[in-house]
């Protein structure tokens, strides 16, 4: 009973949403592997995994998912146009940039330094493991995926989501705005508004967050249960144990070298966006809280925010190249094929390259390491071996893709001498009034 008051707690001093989350996250988890152990039937599949939980838990997704493209198109006309300054925009976007690809490449380093000391493919029943029917996905050619970012119908784009398209769009419009000087002034403040606005919308939908965590992750494990896991067990620990090192030793390790600040403490700052993005497996759907937590909970630049945010969400897959790293040793293993040198770092460039323009949406890790394994040479048959359990992959990478996002930003405002102390040191300051 004190669990459920918790959450329905309205006093955000006592009971912030971080708390609120965390607890949503792990009831999720105990009910979803109670659902699973149930008799199959119809209070278990229909009433509960395919009713309620999918019920509440995709509420709370589309809700979230209502806000993303307006406030990625809102808040980047803001970000690009509030710099002012085309040299600092190219700047800002340069040093964006540079450390999404560098730190998606050491990613997948890791993921496979990870995979040849754990080794998960030795040794494996393949009998124990249900596969999946797999289809090959046409990996573009990396000029098409540039030239197909400039949007030849920019209100298709918003329609379709496309967000490429948009995140270009969105630039060219904000540098239009600036060039324009005082003309533009009247537009940039409607826009400053539409974007309080569409923070508003997220804050509305994020009363739900709780419920929706909970019940996202009690359908995940109700379906999969724990079972499922075992066979690729070794498969799972080292892509989370890669997981856990990426964080702590390059992000953590970026965020003293770099900024000088408190690992621990931006970690705790941004864990309910880490919890959305692990309950939805969806950095596109996690964006509006992020967004707001890097800015309002960490103190990074608005401007700054509203420009690396939307897109890292789009380009940068630190967590989803961990786990092309971890999968591309696996089937190998499996198929008793040696990983050359030379493989290994074709596997890091592909799975780069492959980052750029994968939708921030479930499954796109998959659709990323079919062109991976294709190629390097592995059998894409291989792929269906994983992705039975693809969900529990999915999770834990979407959470240290946000979490990327949020360092970089974060970064980059402390260097661009933006980064609001107070802000930072906010929590820290009630704390130390506590004691």
């Amino acid at each position: 009973m004190e669990i459920i008051k918790l959450i329905f707690s309205e006093n955000p001093e006592k009971n912030g949403i971080a708390q609120k989350v965390l607890i949503g996250l792990a009831i999720g988890f105990v009910v979803g592997l109670i659902v699973h152990y149930m008799p199959k039937g119809t209070l278990r599949d229909d009433v509960l995994i395919d009713g309620v939980f999918q019920f509440v838990g995709q509420v709370f997704l589309r809700g979230i998912m209502m806000c993303v493209v307006p406030l990625v198109f809102v808040s980047l006309v803001n970000g690009a146009a509030s710099m002012g300054d085309i040299k600092k925009l190219g700047k800002v976007g340069g040093k964006t940039m540079a450390f999404y690809l560098v730190t998606t490449a050491v990613a997948i380093v890791i993921g496979l330094v990870m995979a040849f000391v754990i080794s998960p493919g030795i040794g494996l029943d393949m009998g124990a493991i249900d596969t999946v029917d797999v289809t090959a996905s046409e990996g573009k050619p990396i000029a098409q995926v540039l030239y197909e970012m400039v949007p030849r119908n920019p209100i298709q784009a918003l329609a379709e989501g496309n967000m490429l398209q948009i995140i270009v769009f969105a630039i060219i419009t904000g540098i239009a705005l600036t060039m324009i000087g005082e003309k533009g002034k009247k537009v940039l403040e409607l826009f400053e508004e539409l974007n309080e606005l569409i923070m508003k919308l997220v804050s509305i939908v994020m009363v739900l967050a709780p419920f929706g965590v909970l019940c996202l992750v009690a359908r995940t494990f109700g379906q999969v249960g724990v079972a499922a896991v075992f066979p690729l067990a070794k498969s799972v620990a080292a892509v989370y144990i890669a997981l856990a090192l990426h964080l702590v030793l390059v992000y953590g390790g970026m965020l003293k070298l770099l900024s000088g600040l408190a690992p621990v403490r931006f970690f705790k700052k941004i864990f309910p966006a880490m919890a959305v993005a692990f309950s939805t497996a969806s950095s596109s759907a996690t964006l509006p809280v992020t967004m707001d937590l890097t800015v309002n909970k960490i103190g990074a630049s608005k401007d700054i925010s509203a420009f690396a945010l939307p897109l890292g969400a789009t380009v940068n897959m630190d967590g989803t190249a961990i786990y092309q790293g971890v999968s591309a040793v696996f089937i190998a293993q499996v198929y008793g094929i040696n990983v050359t040198p030379a493989m290994a770092l074709m596997i890091v460039l592909s799975a780069t390259l492959a980052s750029i323009g994968t939708a921030g949406v479930p499954g796109a890790g998959a659709i990323m390491l079919s062109m991976v394994l294709q190629t390097v040479g592995l059998p894409l048959e291989g792929l269906g071996l994983i992705l039975g359990i693809d969900r529990l992959f999915d999770m834990g990478r979407t959470a240290m893709n946000i979490t990327g996002d949020a360092v970089c930003t974060t970064i980059i405002s402390k260097q661009e001498g933006e980064f609001n102390e107070e802000i930072w040191n906010t929590d820290f300051a009630k704390e130390e009034t506590a004691k």
